[in-house]
């Protein structure tokens, strides 16, 4: 099982930092096609209507303020999360932080992900992730 853990660990560090650009890195937002199956599916429900993504349309626009300037110094990560596993599938419920500068103005936010994770033939992967901000 701690070999499972580490594994899903992983794919979470993997995830979010893909999204990284401190200190002027660039992005590694492909790493989100190698961490989620291929029909991977990312739901924002912040607020009204949930917000329901496939992976390209999630990672094209994300990519795209990471790298334009719209959205600096930007990082993203876990501080506490709860994961369950049984046989084949696993769930993680996380607890997030994220900061970076929008548009010019730091900004600082949290918020919860839930994750579900699939076994496959080539190891872990991610199924759907799905998460809401604390609102502020």
């Amino acid at each position: 099982m701690s070999d499972v853990k580490a594994e899903l660990d992983g794919l979470m560090r993997a995830f979010l930092g893909a999204f990284t650009n401190v200190g002027g890195g660039r992005p590694d937002v492909g790493a989100v096609r190698e961490v989620f199956i291929p029909q991977g599916m990312i739901v924002k429900n912040i607020g009204g209507e949930p917000v329901v993504y496939d992976l390209d349309s999630f990672v094209e626009p994300r990519e795209k303020i990471l790298t334009d300037g719209t959205l600096t110094e930007f990082s993203e990560w876990e501080v506490a999360e709860k994961t369950e596993m049984f046989g084949s599938i696993a769930h993680r419920f996380s607890d997030y932080r994220k900061s970076g500068f929008l548009n010019g103005e730091w900004f600082e936010g949290s918020g919860c992900k839930t994750t579900q994770f699939v076994r496959t033939p080539a190891g872990w992967r991610i199924s759907s992730m799905a998460w809401d901000d604390v609102a502020t």
